[in-house]
């Protein structure tokens, strides 16, 4: 089974050694059966540092740039808590994480192209590589009508389909940053090649698996 992670650089970033080892070691026994591939997002550390760049004026694909750089610095880290277990590089497009796929290797990678999130990259990657499923494990433990953090009648969706996923998401703003669980690049790419996905809260270890396997708490993405 080919299994792409998406993980979000907010809880990644955020842990101590101790906390990266477990992402690592969770990831290094999927990969003795599976075939694993990672995307890391930039976390805070992007988001300060857009943010600051924004206001110094700098043009939104300078700020994509910075976000770019951010989550390859993040990307390092877990490679660096993976060990032998991981190619020691970051790929910098979708044929080289290919290429660098090997049994037992779990391929780290982060941002490829300005305008581009983390999720579009990790959805682009599962199919280039014909992923059977895509886990997004972000700080957010699944799709909601709103976003949760800012509006406390916001609902979660336990399921729902592509099609639906692609609705809700074009009300995203498209921006350097983005904390939107799912942007609409990523939500048209999970339709348009009918691709099994899950939404689920990356500061759970356990989620990992769950993710691909099932018994998480999050949102399952299907067909349709």
């Amino acid at each position: 089974m080919i299994i792409v992670y998406s993980l979000g650089g907010s809880f990644l970033a955020g842990q101590s050694p101790e906390g990266l080892k477990q992402y690592a070691d969770e990831l290094k026994s999927l990969a003795k059966e599976h075939r694993i591939y990672v995307v890391v997002g930039g976390g805070r550390v992007a988001r300060d540092y857009i943010t600051k760049a924004r206001v110094l004026g700098a043009s939104e694909v300078f700020c994509d740039e910075l976000g770019i750089g951010a989550t390859r610095l993040n990307s390092a880290l877990l490679i660096a808590a993976l060990g032998t277990a991981a190619p020691q590089e970051v790929p910098d497009s979708y044929s080289k994480a290919a290429l660098l796929s090997c049994d037992g290797k779990v391929v780290v990678m982060g941002g490829v192209s300005p305008g581009q999130t983390t999720d579009a990259v990790s959805a682009m990657l599962s199919e280039y590589v014909r992923a059977d499923r895509l886990v997004i494990a972000t700080s957010v433990d699944g799709v909601y009508t709103s976003d949760p953090e800012v509006d406390p009648n916001a609902k979660k969706f336990e399921s729902m389909t592509s099609k639906e996923l692609v609705s809700l998401t074009m009300e995203t703003e498209m921006k350097a940053g983005s904390r939107s669980p799912i942007d609409p690049l990523a939500a048209k790419i999970i339709e348009r090649s009918s691709l099994p996905t899950s939404v689920v809260d990356g500061r759970e270890v356990a989620n990992l698996r769950k993710g691909a396997f099932g018994g998480h708490t999050g949102t399952e993405i299907r067909q349709g």
